[in-house]
């Protein structure tokens, strides 16, 4: 049998395992004694296990063993947790990591898994003789359907209403690598024609494979026996089925199932009658309601849904190309249905990019294990709370938002939270604290890494900016509290005393600015020396479809993010004020530089003696710049295109779009503009 066709499942199933994994063992750490958490990372290993060995990664199923022996040892109570074991836990999840990253890079996923191996042995030592066999969480055999007297009366009552209520027996192949998939086909077919009301064992042990091969269901349905056994073996891997029809329960004898005489049958309170195609059956047993009908997912690869992506962007450029041609035609007919289809498009746009939105989760359940690993290097204590991990982006900006968050984590850690030592001479708790959190505000996600450590020092800050000549001294003088926080931001800049692994690397969060504002987002700080600091970062919901301002410069039209803008107003040419070397004007009290475009991008300039000026006010952090343009034309949602790599790097464009008239209009990147 090829198993290359389940890689990209095996990949993936085994990310999310370890995960559990990895969750579950840093709540263990804080609660040793919780049982619940030690048969949960005991059932992910072991299904890890048995995917692994059946994928033929032998190495992988290995180590996989050696841990659920530990985990068993644990749950059967022949050994204690300790900080030692748990650091050798932790340490063979680190294996099989980079075994999944190893395969999903190509590799055979082979590793010397044999040190790691012998640690678990030994700390686990009294799980040897649990080694051989399965024990107390052995998967679950299918069982005789037995049913409490609601369920009875249930099924005699959907009886009387023309269903037949069967009970079948289904056997998978033992070649079946995805039972959880099977059984859920299994009970895709069935609903169609009916409903699967109670199924042994439960529909949670179902989802997870902790069963053998066998699993048997009470179903109803007015289809014929042969019919809904036919259904069954109809799907592959399923080997065998066996079906029996059960009659109506004697009151004397509710568990066994005897033929009913009519004079045996009691008067029922009536319940719904069941509609066909019979999915609105009653159902007997609400935990199964998953298997029966519950939230049904699929996974898509993500190439898929990328081209998906792409087609609809084309449609949204050919909507702005109709939406004009209705304009300039007027005919109300034609009118009338550009309007329904830019409604049904709208429509669409927002499915398709809900489909592509990921919780933030899936980038902050990497910090938990960091947090833990760097506490003990640095000798701090160090508690992590993350809320708002349900908040959704867009897959492209979750994908580019790891590393940005793990330098500001790692700088928190490093230079904002004090040693245990210094907290308490501060009057501090001796266990600092790391908040990461996540909130949607209009069209974009807001990201908090705030500490409750020492702050900035302004003074140093102060010096180091001075030292590497990232400002004068003539600036120095006139900087606010706010400015000097931000001058960690600028490149190079640093104020470790030493360089390290941890935070800085001698880099400087730079970096960090410029990857976000790269994503179309910025990065600002608040900060209160003594008592902590506050990173927030601002990112737009997707990078693919934008909200803009189309302005014109003589004849070129330039593109400019709604996301930048705080406003539009028209002024006077001699509103324009000079200051040192650069023109500015009062913008509600704020002196506010000015940035002609044309000048920027080299358009001749034909209106010089124009007396009044349109000007768009943007922000980059707390930074306003107002940009001097012709004429605004209007809002517009446009799809952003790369330049490609013939133009690749080129100043203050961050991308392209084509517009209904089929013109392009070059989308001005913002940041690049604001000083």
């Amino acid at each position: 049998m090829d198993v290359n066709q389940y890689l990209d499942i095996f990949l993936d199933e085994s990310r999310e395992h370890l995960q559990t994994c990895n969750e579950k063992l840093l709540e263990l750490e804080k609660n040793p004694t919780d049982l619940q958490l030690v048969n949960d990372i005991f059932r992910a290993a072991h299904t890890l296990k048995g995917m692994s060995a059946t994928m033929g990664f032998d190495d992988m199923a290995q180590l996989t063993h050696h841990l659920e022996n530990m985990f068993d040892a644990i749950r059967n109570e022949q050994m204690i947790v300790t900080p030692e074991s748990m650091d050798t836990m932790f340490e063979a999840l680190d294996h099989l990591e980079a075994m999944v990253q190893s395969i999903a890079e190509g590799g055979d996923g082979k590793r010397d898994v044999t040190e790691i191996s012998k640690k678990l042995d030994v700390t686990g030592s009294h799980a040897e003789a649990a080694s051989a066999v399965e024990t107390a969480d052995e998967p679950a055999a299918a069982k005789d359907l037995d049913y409490n007297e609601f369920e009875r009366t249930v099924l005699d009552e959907a009886r009387e209403q023309g269903f037949k209520c069967y009970e079948l027996t289904v056997t998978l192949s033992d070649a079946c690598l995805l039972k959880a998939v099977r059984v859920y086909m299994i009970f895709e077919r069935l609903n169609e024609v009916g409903e699967v009301v109670k199924t042994i064992p439960n529909a949670e042990l179902l989802e997870s494979e902790d069963f053998e091969s066998e699993f048997s269901i009470s179903y109803l349905s007015k289809q014929p026996m042969d019919e809904v056994k036919k259904i069954v073996t109809s799907i592959s891997e399923v080997e065998h089925v066996d079906i029996s029809e059960v009659s109506a329960f004697e009151e004397t004898a509710p568990a066994e199932k005897q033929e009913a005489k009519p004079e045996q049958k009691k008067e029922k309170a009536s319940v719904p009658a069941p509609k066909a195609p019979a999915n609105d059956a009653p159902k007997a047993n609400g935990n199964n309601g998953a298997a029966a009908g519950g939230t049904k997912t699929i996974r898509v690869n993500i190439d898929r849904l990328d081209s998906l992506m792409n087609l609809f962007e084309e449609l949204v450029i050919d909507r702005g190309r109709l939406e004009q041609i209705a304009k300039e035609l007027e005919n109300n007919e034609l009118t009338d249905t550009v309007e329904r289809m830019t409604r049904i498009s709208g429509d669409l746009q927002s499915i398709i990019l809900n489909m592509r939105m990921v919780p933030v989760e899936t980038v902050f359940n990497r910090f938990p294990r960091m947090i833990r690993q760097l506490t003990k290097e640095l000798n701090k204590k160090i508690e992590l709370i993350i809320e708002g991990a349900e908040t959704e982006l867009d897959r492209t900006v979750i994908d580019e938002i790891g590393d940005p968050l793990l330098h500001l984590l790692r700088n928190s850690l490093d230079h904002g939270i004090e040693s245990p030592e210094e907290r308490v001479k501060k009057g501090k708790p001796e266990k600092g604290t790391v908040l990461l959190k996540a909130y949607h505000s209009g069209n974009h996600v807001f990201i908090e890494v705030e500490d409750d450590g020492g702050g900035i020092n302004r003074k140093k800050v102060l010096e180091k900016a001075l030292e590497r000549g990232v400002i004068t001294e003539r600036e120095a003088e006139t900087l606010e509290d706010h400015q000097i926080d931000s001058l960690i931001f600028a490149a190079g800049f640093s104020t470790a005393d030493t360089i390290s692994d941890i935070s800085g690397r001698g880099v400087g969060l730079d970096v960090v600015k410029n990857k976000l504002e790269s994503l179309g987002g910025s990065v600002s700080i608040n900060s209160t020396e003594g008592q902590g600091s506050l990173f927030s970062i601002q990112l737009p919901l997707t990078l693919s479809i934008i909200s803009v301002l189309l302005v014109k410069l003589e004849e070129e039209t330039f593109a400019i993010p709604i996301s930048s803008i705080i406003e539009t107003a028209v002024i006077k040419k001699s509103d324009i004020l000079q200051t040192h070397d650069r023109e500015v004007i009062d913008f509600r009290g704020f002196i506010v530089p000015v940035v002609y475009l044309k000048k920027q991008f080299n358009v001749p300039n034909a209106n010089e003696l124009e007396e009044e000026l349109h000007i768009i006010v943007v922000r980059k952090g707390d930074k306003l710049t107002a940009f001097v343009v012709d004429s605004f034309i209007g809002q517009q949602e446009v799809v952003l295109k790369s330049l490609g790599d013939y133009l690749p790097n080129v100043f203050a464009i961050s991308g392209a779009t084509i517009l209904g008239d089929g013109q392009v209009a070059l989308i001005v990147d913002c940041n690049a503009l604001i000083k």
